[in-house]
């Protein structure tokens, strides 16, 4: 059973992996995670496929489309090979296209949200890999806190006058 500290460096690994992620150095996130849970990428090809994606999209924000050309085909080349792949491939490989690709239809790619999102599923894995839940008790209690509200705030609607609102006040 791991010690205290253990589970300490760990998760300020995990923190340091999640961060390089929704910086953009999605390279140094795939070092990382290769160290911390070796065959984690090797097993889930779809977190590795979005990680990489990450990097040619940071090597296309750079405007090193020749160095993101050539990653493309060492890297992203034998994700083509899967169905489910394509049409993502061809989404990244659209931002090539663009002079200014935040303002292309596939900007969601070079967004913040996006790189969350890789990072909250990277960091999710990892946890899973390590046999601990995917999301802290802290989370898990603010999920069940919300839905509770929401129910609530449902059933009041439903029973009676809806709830004080200063603004809704101050209008009237």
């Amino acid at each position: 059973m791991k010690q205290p500290a253990d589970c300490l460096e760990d998760m300020e690994k995990r923190k340091r992996i999640f961060h390089c992620a929704v910086e953009g150095n999605a390279l140094k996130a795939i070092e990382l995670t290769e160290q911390l849970a070796p065959d984690l990428l090797g097993k889930n090809k779809e977190l590795n496929f979005d990680l990489l994606s990450l990097h040619f999209v940071e090597l296309v924000c750079s405007k090193k489309c020749t160095e993101a050309l050539e990653f493309a085909q060492n890297q992203l080349t034998p994700f083509g090979k899967v169905e489910k792949y394509v049409s993502k491939l061809e989404d990244f490989m659209a931002l090539l296209a663009y002079e200014e690709p935040e303002k292309s239809p596939m900007f969601h790619l070079l967004s913040l949200d996006y790189r969350q999102q890789v990072a909250d599923s990277l960091n999710r894995a990892v946890l899973a890999h390590s046999n601990l839940p995917n999301y802290t008790a802290m989370e898990r209690l603010i999920q069940q806190t919300t839905v509770v509200r929401q129910s609530i705030s449902e059933e009041n609607a439903k029973n009676g006058p809806p709830p004080f609102s200063l603004k809704d006040f101050i209008r009237s």
